[in-house]
């Protein structure tokens, strides 16, 4: 578990899925990020594929929780995601956050994506990450350079296009 100022950052549990499914099917939290909701039964696979990803690796998207309150908020992380956008990009950590309405515009991206970064280079090694961004996600993009990510193509995924970012080790 990582702890920053406003959250903790832990894997998976299967008490999540409500809060996991909650921000999954929310319209206004998916549109960057495929656009799709999930149902229950997609958000259920959704957490075992988290957790299965820690099973594997040693290492995931955390469950970002609030300590003022206690509410799941989000998924913050480096993980593989092996999405076939070639090997510049498959055969790195990929970092990702995804929010709940509620949570967003406050930092809480930043903070969180900072914390597992670190614990990322500290446990796993420095090297190169990357992460992808719809072209139209301002918000995400500040997070990025925030984390030191810059950008160094463009890709079509699943009939959109998103921009592909990488941040080199020091």
């Amino acid at each position: 578990m990582l702890e920053t100022d406003r959250l903790l950052l832990r894997p998976p549990r299967p008490d999540d899925l409500d809060a996991l499914h909650a921000w999954r099917s929310d319209p206004v939290v998916v549109r960057f990020v495929g656009g799709r909701t999930l149902d229950r039964e997609e958000a259920w696979q959704r957490l075992l594929r988290i957790a299965g990803h820690w099973s594997l690796f040693g290492h995931g998207l955390f469950m970002a929780q609030e300590k003022a309150g206690g509410a799941v908020i989000g998924e913050v992380g480096l993980f593989y995601g092996r999405r076939g956008l070639g090997p510049d990009f498959d055969a790195a950590p990929e970092i990702g956050w995804i929010l709940a309405a509620k949570a967003q515009g406050r930092g809480y991206a930043t903070e969180a994506a900072m914390a597992a970064q670190s614990w990322f280079a500290a446990t796993q090694g420095e090297r190169r990450c990357v992460c992808m961004i719809d072209p139209a996600h301002d918000a995400s993009f500040r997070v990025a350079a925030k984390l030191g990510y810059k950008r160094y193509r463009s890709a079509d995924y699943h009939g959109g296009s998103v921009t592909l970012l990488e941040n080199l080790p020091a």
